[in-house]
């Protein structure tokens, strides 16, 4: 497949990268300095431009045959949110149906999931920002009319890839470990390129 993906250099885009490249999809990433990506590839293609530019991220959705969203901005907010409705917009423009966009385990209905730290000191102070820019990242896709997926995992690790983790429990669900490898996440990420089992659902992922 030819697939866009957003948050390319970021902790679990540059494994989605790797791993979209592994799988033989066509790689296209918009990224603001190509230098720190940290792969190169004969299927990999970079455009220079930043998510919040619509003609930067028009270029890069333009031909696609399905987009990931693994935008990231540390603690702070907006970012997701607003490159969110951006790459929507143009995919909305360019006629590209299939979105996969990676939240946040917490957002919504999977707030049951997450224990007292991560409720109210982790997402009630230190990460507010951080989890109420996937908040309005999620409402805009909620609200679009794509073939949407939304993934939320729980917090990352540095582990490696296993494949072997918990995926699309209900939001009551107790006793998580809440914690899941990026390279786990990414993989996810990449299986719904070709699996319609999550279209206009929103899995969480967690060991």
């Amino acid at each position: 497949m030819n697939v866009a993906i957003f948050g390319a250099t970021g902790t679990i885009g540059r494994h989605v990268v790797t791993q979209a490249l592994a799988a033989g999809h066509q790689v296209t990433v918009l990224v603001r300095d190509p230098a720190k990506l940290t792969v190169t590839h004969e299927r990999l293609r970079a455009v220079t431009g930043d998510v919040l530019d619509p003609a930067a991220v028009e270029r890069t959705v333009i031909g696609q045959d399905a987009v990931i969203v693994a935008l990231g901005a540390g603690r702070k907010g907006v970012v997701r949110a607003e490159g969110t409705r951006l790459i929507i917009e143009a995919m909305n423009r360019t006629g590209v149906k299939r979105l996969i966009c990676q939240s946040t385990l917490g957002v919504g209905d999977s707030r049951g999931n997450l224990n007292f730290v991560w409720k109210y000191v982790m997402f009630g102070m230190l990460l507010r920002p951080a989890f109420a820019d996937h908040v309005r990242q999620e409402e805009y896709v909620l609200a679009c009319d794509l073939d949407w997926t939304i993934v939320r995992p729980s917090a990352f690790t540095d582990g490696p890839a296993t494949g072997d983790y918990r995926r699309d429990f209900p939001g009551t669900e107790t006793g998580l470990s809440l914690k899941i490898s990026r390279a786990d996440v990414a993989g996810f990420l990449v299986e719904q390129l070709t699996d319609g089992t999550y279209v206009r659902r929103t899995p969480g992922i967690s060991h």
